[in-house]
């Protein structure tokens, strides 16, 4: 399955700043997401979903409950790995919404952001936190590298390249994953001394997920063992 990279958005959760009027002006925190792969879980939701109503319909009552026990286990993991991923990046603190858990991080309490073969946080008392939303691509890390590499050629004067035969210059030369990681280092060191953006991680368990996969996956064994 291939991805299109992570894609950002406004969100609903609000941050404040100074206004003009002497009042406090609410923005929007900043959402990454990857695009590609809320498309595909949206895909298989509609497939389980069919799937259901198809064995409820047609099926007899015991693979009926096997089939929608299956479901109660695999439709939490959809959600979880697909849609569920997302980076809010507010002006007081960074929130990340992995599969199975969710972690806030204030600015301040951020030592590291930094992107391998992985996009990664990394909080001063040395933790470390994936972020699932922000996947990284080598394909188009090599692209991008290719794209750096005939733009220099091109503004080389020694180069025999005319302007007509110049490659494009609107082609990304910084793959969005690392484009995201880059943005996400300033916005920390920009806002590190807020007073809002003090304090300690803390992590939150997804229990809205757990929770039905767990009784989904129980009653799927022991209808199976029957």
């Amino acid at each position: 399955m291939t991805s299109t990279g992570p894609t950002s958005s406004s969100g609903s959760s609000g941050t404040s700043g100074s206004s003009g009027s002497g009042g406090p002006t609410v923005y929007a925190d900043r959402v990454f997401r990857n695009g590609a792969n809320v498309f595909w879980g949206c895909l298989m939701l509609a497939i389980c979903a069919w799937l259901g109503i198809d064995a409820v319909r047609k099926g007899e009552a015991m693979t009926a409950w096997k089939v929608l026990a299956g479901l109660l286990f695999v439709v939490p993991l959809v959600v979880a790995f697909m849609l569920r991923p997302a980076v809010y990046a507010g002006a007081d603190r960074l929130r990340i919404r992995n599969p199975f858990r969710t972690v806030v991080l204030p600015w301040a309490s951020v030592g590291a952001i930094r992107t391998g073969y992985s996009s990664e946080v990394l909080s001063n008392g040395g933790t470390k936190y994936q972020m699932w939303a922000v996947p990284v691509s080598l394909r188009q890390r090599k692209k991008a590298v290719r794209n750096q590499s005939r733009a220099a050629a091109a503004d080389d004067p020694r180069s025999s390249r005319t302007a007509f035969g110049r490659p494009s210059t609107d082609r990304p030369q910084v793959a969005a994953s690392d484009q995201i990681v880059r943005d996400l280092q300033n916005l920390a060191e920009t806002s590190s001394t807020r007073p809002g953006a003090q304090g300690e991680p803390s992590v939150r368990w997804a229990y809205e997920i757990l929770v039905p996969c767990g009784v989904g996956l129980v009653t799927l064994i022991v209808l199976l063992a029957r």
